[in-house]
């Protein structure tokens, strides 16, 4: 199956259930050999079966925490010296509820290990053998809230801004290197996330919540748009590049000799 292996593989972390699973499936379908990671062995090993029996390909599987160093590391270690990764698709994430003056100082800690730190230190592989090779893709799942930050949690709203902006900047420093880099923004997506986190989600009208499998094939429609920043919800792409001129039109003045006339005396 040569069209099969000149795809290469692609790395899907959070690949048990809910976004990381339907990317796999996708993914799978499109040709890709798959690596999927997530903490529930069981379910990959189940997951893996169905899609080498549905699509042919190759699929193994990795049991890994990203909210621990070792395991990070480990995968990180796969990215860099794996020639035939092609394609990685940083998904694994938490939710978080409640207030961050009244937040369990480990919750946050393990929320940003696996929002900020592991999304990091995989990209930041990603990038190095890609780049090398040039070729290769970044995904990267945000979230809306990056946009609308005063909607929900401060720490998962942060975290998700964070993934926006690392996305942002390193397509600039890949710039001709040949590896394409996304961000996605999903909106409200019926997933596993909102039990896990201890959110109750029943309150969410019906008219937010978007299914898995439309989201991710309209992300990879965006990633085979050649959109850096995809918004599956968005129905005029327009506002969006209308935000992204704004904050072009300030870029001049961001950092200039002497404060704004409103700040003198």
């Amino acid at each position: 199956m040569s069209s099969v292996q000149s795809q290469g593989t692609a790395v899907v972390t959070g690949a048990s259930s809910g976004i990381g699973a339907v990317y796999a499936q996708r993914l799978a379908a499109r040709g890709f050999d798959l690596l999927l990671v997530a903490r529930d062995q069981q379910r990959l090993e189940s997951a893996a079966g169905e899609l080498r029996e549905a699509h042919g390909v190759k699929v193994e599987v990795l049991k890994a925490d990203l909210t621990q160093k070792d395991d990070v590391l480990k995968l990180q270690q796969r990215l860099r010296t794996d020639s035939g990764i092609t394609l990685l698709v940083n998904n694994a994430g938490v939710a978080a509820d409640g207030l961050l003056a009244n937040s369990d100082a480990e919750q946050l800690e393990r929320l940003i290990q696996l929002n900020v730190t592991a999304v990091t230190l995989l990209a930041s592989a990603a990038a190095a053998s890609f780049a090398k090779a040039g070729r290769g893709t970044i995904i990267n799942i945000a979230s809306v809230v990056a946009l609308f930050p005063e909607r929900f949690n401060a720490t998962y709203s942060a975290s998700k801004a964070y993934v926006l902006s690392l996305t942002q900047s390193l397509n600039a420093e890949l710039e001709g290197t040949g590896v394409k880099v996304q961000a996605v923004l999903p909106g409200v997506t019926r997933t596993e996330i909102w039990e896990r986190s201890g959110i109750d989600a029943s309150g969410i009208p019906a008219e937010m919540v978007m299914e898995a499998g439309e989201m991710v094939d309209a992300a990879l429609a965006g990633l085979d748009q050649g959109e850096l920043i995809t918004i599956p919800s968005l129905p005029d792409a327009g506002e969006w590049q209308a935000f992204v001129r704004a904050r072009h039109v300030m870029a001049p003045n961001l950092s200039r000799s002497s404060a704004a006339e409103r700040y003198k005396n």
